[in-house]
């Protein structure tokens, strides 16, 4: 389903993976896409699209880690470019590795982009989406938003972090006729597990048993997943700027079945022990409903 009227799109990390799948088919449907990229290679090969292609791409060197940077991209694209329709905060990347094992630092490298650079591309945005009371502000999270696996408890934690917050804002626009979403593909045909992403090296005999076998079968898997990313663009596409898009988008079977599994396990543990729950109550105290 194509939107009717060409819109404009801003979406971080357009160079490869989701971002450069989003944004080749938006062109292809007529539409500006503005994608940030972090080598003047890349900004040149994105504003060269196939011949034919109807659409207009312009590109904008960008560290989503660096908030002034961010503010003022988003706020010139708005000047010069036009009013940003919808935004795609897309930059990220993957970290593996046993926790006990991994270092703090990487820790906090792993929420500067994935959580803090998408946030800090959403709130420059919105401040002119409320203004004209209209606008779609996504993120691209991952089925790990909702769902964990040993050995990438950072990842988890940043696209938990950044689906908490998606949905959290997504309440607060809402009078506003902002619509939010949170993308959560399974497993795509990316460089995700290649290229992007980050895996800290061994250390720890213990966890051998059970991290060897994760990395190893992630490894074979790189370059045969189930998720197409091309498809997944599309999906996007159909509900850029509808007044009903989704909070949560999950994409893929493969998330699908992971993601119910697991929150169907959460939510079996919580009335496995609800009675222990209540004990803690104070009897005439006030009872949060919302």
């Amino acid at each position: 389903m194509a939107l009717t009227t060409p819109k404009i799109f801003f979406i971080t990390g357009a160079s490869s993976g989701f971002g450069q799948a989003f944004a080749t088919r938006f062109l292809q449907d007529g539409h500006t896409v503005v994608g940030t990229v972090r080598k003047p290679d890349d900004a040149a090969a994105l504003e060269k699209p196939a011949e034919g292609t109807p659409g207009t791409a312009v590109a904008r060197l960008l560290d989503v880690t660096d908030d002034e940077a961010v503010f003022a991209t988003v706020a010139e694209v708005e000047e010069t470019v036009g009013p940003i329709d919808v935004v795609i905060a897309n930059a990220g990347y993957g970290h593996e590795g046993i926790l006990e094992e991994s270092p703090m630092s990487e820790l906090r490298r792993q929420f500067d982009v994935n959580v803090y650079g998408a946030v800090a591309t959403l709130k420059a945005a919105l401040p002119f989406m409320r203004e004209r009371r209209r606008g779609h502000l996504m993120g691209v999270t991952s089925m790990g938003g909702l769902m964990t696996i040993p050995g990438l408890a950072y990842y988890h934690g940043s696209k938990f972090a950044l689906e908490a917050i998606l949905e959290t804002l997504a309440k607060e626009v809402k009078a506003f006729g902002i619509a939010v979403t949170a993308i959560a593909p399974g497993s795509f045909r990316t460089d995700w597990a290649g290229r992007s992403m980050v895996r800290t090296e061994r250390s720890i005999e213990d966890y051998d048993e059970l991290m060897n076998p994760v990395r190893a079968n992630r490894l074979a898997a790189h370059g045969n997943q189930l998720g197409d990313p091309t498809k997944a663009a599309e999906a996007v596409l159909s509900i850029a700027g509808r007044p009903d898009a989704p909070v949560h988008l999950v994409l893929g079977s493969d998330a699908l079945r992971l993601v119910g599994t697991a929150r169907k396990g959460v939510d079996e543990e919580i009335e496995r022990w609800a009675e222990l729950s209540r004990t803690t109550d104070i009897p005439d105290g006030v009872q949060i409903t919302s």
